[in-house]
């Protein structure tokens, strides 16, 4: 049997409680009405929480609490123009929280869009929605107007706050929308700021219970329609209690930053729960160029830091060893971390970074590196309250070593918003993450591939993104993302698309050149036997590779009976 390995903290059941009582007024009910069944749910383990306001306000714990513990003097965000402190930022939000409810009518269970980059006003709005009864749903800067009708559709958002600098698309879609009631702007000549000034800095907080959605968390939509998975005020807090008490360990010293947006679950921790959560500060930046981040981790000495493996390779190529002092501890997630990253960082920091896997279903992470010497290249093991293990097709756990689906299950899980694929994600009360890896004796957790991301040619399991590390550390190649496509006598072969770096050009030299170097520093079976050059990948707006769109590139191709725009290196 597969072994599961969970550290187990306290916490009370609590989601088996009804989502809205009865005798509550003024409800939306929209939200509520369409989760999937109960019995569609995930088991829900280690679920106590030991809370601090009763009703049950997320935000409360956030925020309203810092300034009763004494922290209504430190500062809670910096940004390269300001500083504000946890009592400002109560102020602020409260003021928001007014506006809400007084002036736009919204009642609990409302859904209220957000659009910005990660700066203050956006954590005080996320903030003031859910302190009002509503639910927050966050969106990153760089959606467009197609992309934020879907959310809104799906979502039936009546309500939104944008930054006055993204007004071009949120009009845009405003018009294509016949739910959207009310929308105010800020950080610009909007009318939000200037309503804020005639609100009182006080404010009662929505008496809202534990299980009561409070955010709805959009999926990047690698494999299509994007999901609409639903986390509760317990969840928001449990995820503080689960990776960041147990493995990040942050304390109110602190200063956390990194680039991700706060419309990903990953930004939303890293930037926004985890600080505000232990009363530590956060640097909000909009330009995360490599440049700034340096710039910005020596100016305010931030010392846990949150991005992607991308960045930390353009970090090695800039490196300061001054500037980046402060840091301390340095998360990862996004897409796969190469070990050549992780020994680098550790050679020039001395710091290991934490690698893990998470999902907007999860929140947040639910396997991570928790130790120095967790070994390269694994994603570590279980978050503590977290219990996983890898099954087969039928939910069955296999034997250790054996590459199978990764099944999860803690105090959060996935509930869609009115989506049939709730029957794909949750089986026999397991989160099956959409993930293939498997589990070594020790109890390590290896990453293989996510579940369309698995290649099997003349008999073999390919993972794609094993062969995407590989490929991508090829001089000539800027960046690359690897698919398996037909082939008559082997079932599929691996095809890679590329994208080159300046000075190189496509021939069937460099494609023998590039074949060659895989089967020299990989199994020689998983070298891509056909390879296709290609301007710029499609990527999600999170930065995630469409492997789909690929897919569909290569059967175009092969319906034209040619390779089109690439070159083709089957031998």
């Amino acid at each position: 049997m597969a072994q599961i390995h969970a550290m187990v903290f306290e916490y009370t059941q609590f989601e088996g409680v009804s989502m809205v009582k009865s005798d509550r007024k003024s409800i939306d009910s929209f939200v509520q009405n369409h989760m999937p069944a109960p019995h569609m749910w995930p088991k829900f383990i280690n679920t106590n929480l030991e809370t601090k306001n009763k009703p049950f306000n997320c935000a409360a714990e956030l925020l309203d609490n810092a300034i009763t513990e004494g922290y209504g003097d430190k500062v809670a965000l910096y940004s390269p123009k300001s500083s504000w402190t946890y009592q400002e930022l109560l102020n602020k939000a409260n003021q928001i929280a007014h506006i809400l409810k007084d002036d736009l009518g919204l009642v609990a269970g409302n859904r209220v869009l957000l659009r910005s980059t990660n700066n203050p006003m956006l954590i005080a709005c996320w903030l003031a929605v859910i302190k009002a009864g509503g639910i927050v749903i966050t969106t990153i800067a760089m959606l467009r107007a197609k992309e934020i009708i879907t959310c809104a559709s799906q979502s039936r958002a009546s309500l939104a706050l944008c930054d006055y600098r993204l007004k071009d698309d949120m009009e845009s879609a405003a018009s294509e929308l016949s739910n959207m009631s009310h929308i105010l702007y800020f950080n610009g000549p909007g009318e939000l700021e200037a309503r804020m000034k005639t609100k009182p800095t006080s404010f009662d907080n929505h008496p809202a219970h534990q299980s009561d959605i409070a955010m709805i968390g959009f999926t990047s939509g690698t494999t299509g329609l994007p999901k609409a998975a639903l986390h509760s005020h317990h969840a928001i807090i449990a995820v503080c209690q689960a990776f960041s008490q147990q493995v990040l360990k942050p304390t109110p010293q602190d200063i956390f930053s990194g680039t991700p947006p706060l419309g990903f679950v990953y930004g939303l921790g890293g930037l926004l729960l985890f600080p505000l959560y232990v009363r530590a500060a956060t640097v909000l930046l909009e330009d995360v160029s490599t440049e700034s981040l340096i710039t910005a981790i020596d100016k305010f000495g931030v010392s846990i830091f949150f991005t992607a493996p991308t960045a930390y390779k353009a970090l090695l190529q800039n490196f300061d060893a001054q500037k980046l002092s402060s840091l301390k501890k340095c998360m990862s997630a996004g897409e796969a971390l190469p070990d050549y990253v992780t020994r680098a960082w550790l050679d020039k920091t001395g710091i290991r970074l934490i690698d893990g896997i998470g999902s907007t279903e999860m929140l947040n992470n639910f396997i991570c590196i928790q130790h120095p010497d967790d070994p390269i290249g694994s994603l570590g093991k279980a978050v503590p309250g977290y219990e996983a293990r890898i099954v087969n097709k039928q939910g069955d756990p296999v034997p250790v070593g054996e590459v199978g689906f990764l099944a999860v299950r803690g105090p959060v899980g996935c509930r869609y918003l009115d989506d049939e694929r709730q029957t794909k994600y949750v089986i026999n009360g397991w989160n099956i993450t959409g993930d293939t890896a498997r589990i070594d004796k020790d109890g390590y957790f290896w990453y293989q591939a996510r579940n369309d991301g698995m290649i099997i040619s003349s008999g073999y399991n390919i993972a794609s993104p094993e062969v995407e590390k590989t490929v991508s550390q090829h001089p000539a190649v800027a960046d690359c993302a690897v698919i398996g496509i037909p082939d008559p006598v082997r079932g599929e072969i691996v095809r890679a698309y590329i994208v080159l770096k300046k000075g190189y050009k496509p021939d069937t030299r460099l494609i023998k050149n590039i074949q060659n170097f895989t089967k020299k520093h990989s199994a020689p079976y998983k070298y891509p036997r056909s390879i296709a050059f290609i301007d710029v990948l499609p990527r999600t707006p999170s930065g995630k590779i469409q492997h789909f769109m690929l897919s569909k590139i290569a059967e175009k191709e092969a319906g034209q009976g040619g390779l089109g725009i690439s070159v083709s290196g089957n031998l």
